[in-house]
């Protein structure tokens, strides 16, 4: 068993940064499929809502706490054994890095072919002698389901080791869940990291990640497509924080 907490519903791994990336290194020597959920004020708000999301992430095997408020909820409830929020570039960055070591290797699934092609020359570039075996652009639709049957045999004859999947959330989420039990790899619904390793999008300064503000610069920078998840999602989150509180949790 691990220490967690419980917000929103959802209960959240307090594990920290080094031993979620050793976590997740784990896939090289596991035969079986596993969900990884980046979990943040915003994930937490759609769990708030909707108990079958709610229910969807409690049966993911690693829930990790990327948002610094979701952080400081844990660290709040008691929770000592976090040293920082999980972020999602953050942690697929090292994943890449340091599985080069053990020649971890990776599918890339989801966002547009224009983003995945920035993003496997940046990966080449930073982590030279990085494997990957496959990248594949979302069809930004449902997947029929030939189509489903097609995805699960096509990466499975690659046999990656981690499958990082950047569909926004609530679909990444969902799609990790269903093909969890379809492919023998480690799926990990990583979100923006896709853009920001690519560099296709900017990066909040260093200062506004610590300070908890990065969703305020994302904010500004796109506003039109961000207002409703960051003003609307927040005040929900904080809504399952008063109404709800943070309480202190395990899981297996």
């Amino acid at each position: 068993m691990r220490e967690a907490f419980r917000c929103c519903g959802v209960s959240i791994d307090a594990v920290p940064f080094d031993q979620a990336v050793n976590d997740v290194l784990l896939a090289r020597s596991l035969a079986t499929g596993r969900s990884v959920h980046l979990c943040n004020a915003f994930t937490l708000s759609i769990a708030q809502r909707d108990k079958g999301f709610a229910a969807l992430l409690n049966r993911g095997d690693l829930n990790l706490p990327d948002g610094k408020p979701v952080f400081w909820a844990g660290r709040r409830a008691g929770v000592a054994t976090m040293d920082d929020r999980v972020y999602g570039p953050d942690l697929m960055a090292a994943v890449i890095d340091r599985g080069r070591t053990i020649e971890l290797r990776h599918y890339l699934y989801g966002s547009t072919q224009e983003v995945l092609d920035h993003l496997q020359e940046a990966l080449h570039r930073s982590y030279p002698g990085v494997s990957i075996v496959g990248a594949e652009a979302s069809l930004f639709r449902p997947l029929r389901d030939h189509e489903e049957q097609e995805l699960v045999e096509r990466v499975g004859r690659l046999k990656p080791d981690v499958v990082w999947v950047g569909l926004g959330t609530p679909l990444q989420d969902q799609f990790v869940d269903e093909f969890r039990d379809r492919l023998p790899a480690t799926l990990v619904a990583v979100g923006a990291a896709f853009d920001f390793l690519a560099g296709t999008k900017p990066s909040a300064p260093r200062w506004m990640k610590r300070s908890g503000l990065e969703w305020l610069y994302r904010l500004v920078h796109e506003p039109r497509r961000l207002w409703r998840r960051y003003l609307i999602g927040n005040l929900v989150f904080l809504y399952g924080l008063v109404r709800g509180g943070v309480t202190r949790d395990t899981r297996a």
